[in-house]
């Protein structure tokens, strides 16, 4: 694992027994070039994954250092849904990339559209840690008295705040719900201090006062989940699938997402949780009051979303896809370098 410096990477990778190098300054960093080219040669390295656009133009510049000879097939991720830049849509196209990974096939589709092949695009989903979030493991008492909740009070989730992720319009939605159930309170979890103004403001013109709570970064979020009713995320552009609703459903905690890019292939709706329009707080209070109208139906869309993750949307399922991936591309490559 080659990574910026960084002591928070360094003890994740040596926890999950990962050689971990931090040489890598930025994508423009000739002395990281260099190194990287030695380490390619030196571990005789048979696939190299890009997870980011720095990362993919550092492998390309190390092989600039040694033209000649075979180079280990690039794989580069790709995890949202804005246009490419024209030089990224011209090297994601190239013969320099051999396999685009695509967090989901709206991504894919997207891709396509852009002009990059069908043929060396790989949808592997991203991936939920299961055992982290697993609701026979976890309590969200703590969360729950934290915010002095009644035990019979809902609580509301949104993980995620800034502006794509439609905390706005989540704002707006939970001002008719609070409309309808005044015991309902609503929680938004990540806010940097300079997104907190604006939506303080809204909070203010709604009239909602204490029954919403923002909360800068946290790392219980497992417990958080845990402790809510329901999960929502409003986004409106730019995303694969929405991380916090993938991690919802493997608490088994209800969720209404946007029907956007790729939340489809994940929320099933009806089945694993509920679809509405972005931009539409109307229909996302709506969706919101039919769970909490219905907590037996709500609880068992949420444990057919668990079964979906475990199946589809895992660490487990995505680590499996991706060593089956590189071993295919190891295989081809191995002709070539004997």
């Amino acid at each position: 694992m080659v990574t910026r410096r960084s002591p928070r990477w360094a003890e994740e990778a040596q926890a999950a027994g990962f050689a971990h190098r931090a040489f890598f300054r930025g994508p423009g960093d000739p002395w990281g070039a260099v190194r990287l080219a030695a380490l390619v040669r030196e571990e005789q390295i048979d696939v190299v994954h890009s997870h980011k656009g720095g990362g993919r133009t550092l492998t390309l510049l190390a092989r600039l250092l040694r033209p000649f000879g075979p180079h280990p097939p690039l794989v580069t991720n790709r995890g949202v849904s804005f246009p490419l830049a024209p030089l990224s849509r011209l090297v994601e196209k190239s013969p320099l990339v051999a396999v685009v990974v695509a967090v989901c096939e709206a991504v894919k589709a997207d891709l396509v559209r852009q002009g990059v092949p069908a043929e060396k695009i790989e949808v592997v989903y991203s991936g939920t840690d299961t055992d982290r979030f697993d609701p026979t493991r976890v309590d969200g008492a703590a969360v729950r008295a934290e915010l002095g909740l009644d035990p019979a009070a809902p609580l509301v989730t949104q993980i995620g705040v800034r502006e794509p992720k439609g905390n706005d319009d989540v704002l707006r939605a939970f001002a008719r719900v609070h409309a309808r159930r005044p015991d309902a309170r609503l929680l938004l979890v990540g806010a940097r201090a300079g997104k907190r103004p604006p939506l303080e403001t809204i909070v203010r013109e709604a009239d909602l006062g204490r029954a919403v709570t923002i909360w800068g970064y946290r790392d219980d979020v497992p417990e958080i989940l845990a402790g809510s009713q329901v999960s929502v995320d409003g986004s409106h552009v730019g995303l694969g699938i929405t991380g916090s609703l993938r991690e919802s459903l493997a608490m088994e905690t209800p969720v209404v997402g946007t029907a956007v890019v790729g939340n489809p292939e994940l929320v099933r709706h009806g089945e694993t949780g509920l679809l509405v329009p972005p931009r539409d707080p109307e229909a996302l209070a709506d969706a919101i009051l039919r769970l909490l109208g219905d907590p037996a139906w709500a609880r068992a869309a949420g444990r057919a979303g668990r079964r979906l993750v475990i199946e589809r949307f895992s660490t487990r399922a995505k680590v499996e896809r991706l060593e089956e991936l590189y071993r295919v591309l190891a295989r081809r490559r191995a002709p070539a370098s004997n």
